[in-house]
């Protein structure tokens, strides 16, 4: 069984993040969707809150499972049986930061491949932090996140 893990911190998810997931699922026996815990970062969701959302946002996808990690991503895909690590790209600056990232691990694991799936034309401007701004702006979300996340994003941003 091909197991894949598709990191990430997903705050939040985006319609780009729900692609690459779907295609993967049909490459893979198995996706484990992984939100990590990035000390460098403070982000507007909890790590409680991504992963509901992604359970929502995922549900119909029988192959797909939720989970957070922390510390070394290498040390989280071998606890999961896994040699596989998914990562989309949008753009030539996508590429050339997960390349250095992907060669990194092969330096510290060859046993572990890490595997580039190429975002829809349609998502290839997206990312959180675009989303983000558009929804404290009170910004039409149509078409950029799921219909959940578009919901805890309001709420959230309700509340500032």
């Amino acid at each position: 069984m091909k197991t894949a893990v598709y990191p990430g911190s997903f705050d939040p998810a985006t319609n780009g993040h729900i692609d690459v997931i779907k295609r993967a699922s049909k490459i893979f026996d198995k996706v484990i969707v992984t939100v990590g815990d990035n000390p460098d970062k403070k982000p507007l969701f909890s790590t409680k809150e991504r992963l509901d959302m992604l359970e929502e946002s995922t549900k119909k996808i029988k192959n797909v499972e939720i989970d957070s990690f922390s510390g070394l991503l290498l040390n989280y895909v071998k606890s999961k049986n896994s040699k596989i690590i998914v990562r989309g790209l949008r753009a030539v600056s996508d590429f050339e930061f997960e390349f250095q990232r992907a060669l990194m691990n092969r330096v510290v694991d060859d046993s572990v491949e890490t595997i580039f799936i190429m975002t829809k034309e349609h998502y290839v401007y997206l990312n959180s932090s675009i989303v983000k701004e558009m929804a404290r702006f009170n910004g039409n979300l149509n078409d950029l996140v799921p219909k959940n996340v578009e919901k805890a994003l309001r709420e959230k941003y309700s509340k500032k």
